[in-house]
């Protein structure tokens, strides 16, 4: 059995639309999927409709990736296995994408001020009925000619402590996991292993999200080396947390 827990669509950041994506898996032989678009839910009932005018069976799970502020870091908790269609879901993720768009237009009062305009605006459109993120901005940035490349719109402008960069203010870990577990839903720790933080810093956020009812954390991702693997496999098992494979497709 192929399960991938961890995928996007363009309703965030991703390339395929949630029909292309459910095809893309099928092409894949995959037989669970999780769609985790970051801070929405809006392609699982097109992944859903999609999936039912198929032959080949492909079990369809809930899935989110929430943002969240821990000790000055990003983290992302993936939401699996919920109910989309739970009362105070929608709710929860209106202030999540408020906050996306409060950040956006921050960044890009920045690059205005850097002389790159109407980034905002560009990046919106690009969006459509998804959620902005700063690879929206990126892409702008890397269109206009304002950077070489996709990674130098991170590296120049947009990633941690650079001139443009914000910091949002994202929910906590703990609110991320009452969500979660509100909707009947797992939580988990999204990629552990590609966050720029120290050994030291790593154990300090799984004793806080175990302590917080955190359930399980990603243990393999795309390009890991084995060591790492190892190493996160055996960090699940110390923490009594469940491992959650996915190939965080974009």
């Amino acid at each position: 059995m192929k399960i991938d827990l961890h995928t996007h669509t363009f309703y965030s950041d991703g390339h395929l639309s949630p029909a292309e994506l459910v095809m893309r898996a099928h092409q894949m032989q995959v037989d669970v999927l999780a769609i985790t678009d970051h801070d929405t839910t809006q392609a699982l009932a097109e992944a859903r409709a999609y999936q039912a005018t198929q032959k080949r069976p492909l079990q369809i799970i809930s899935g989110i990736e929430l943002t969240t502020r821990w000790h000055g870091f990003d983290i992302h908790i993936l939401g699996l296995n919920f109910d989309d269609q739970h009362p105070s879901l929608a709710s929860h993720l209106a202030l999540q994408e408020q906050t996306r768009i409060d950040r956006a237009q921050q960044m890009c009062d920045k690059l205005a001020k850097a002389g790159i305009e109407g980034v905002f605006e560009e990046a919106m459109k690009r969006v459509g009925q998804g959620q902005i993120t700063r690879a929206h901005i990126a892409q702008v940035l890397l269109d206009r000619g304002a950077v070489s490349s996709f990674q130098s719109a991170f590296t120049r402008y947009i990633g941690k402590d650079k001139r443009a960069y914000v910091n949002a203010k994202w929910i906590d870990i703990a609110t991320a996991v009452e969500w979660i577990h509100a909707a009947g839903g797992v939580a988990a720790i999204a990629h552990p292993g590609s966050y720029d933080m120290k050994s030291k810093w790593l154990r300090k956020l799984l004793v806080e999200f175990s302590a917080c009812g955190g359930d399980g954390m990603e243990v393999t991702h795309p390009n890991m080396q084995a060591t790492k693997k190892a190493l996160l496999a055996k960090l699940a098992v110390e923490y009594n947390l469940k491992a959650v494979v996915g190939s965080d497709f974009h």
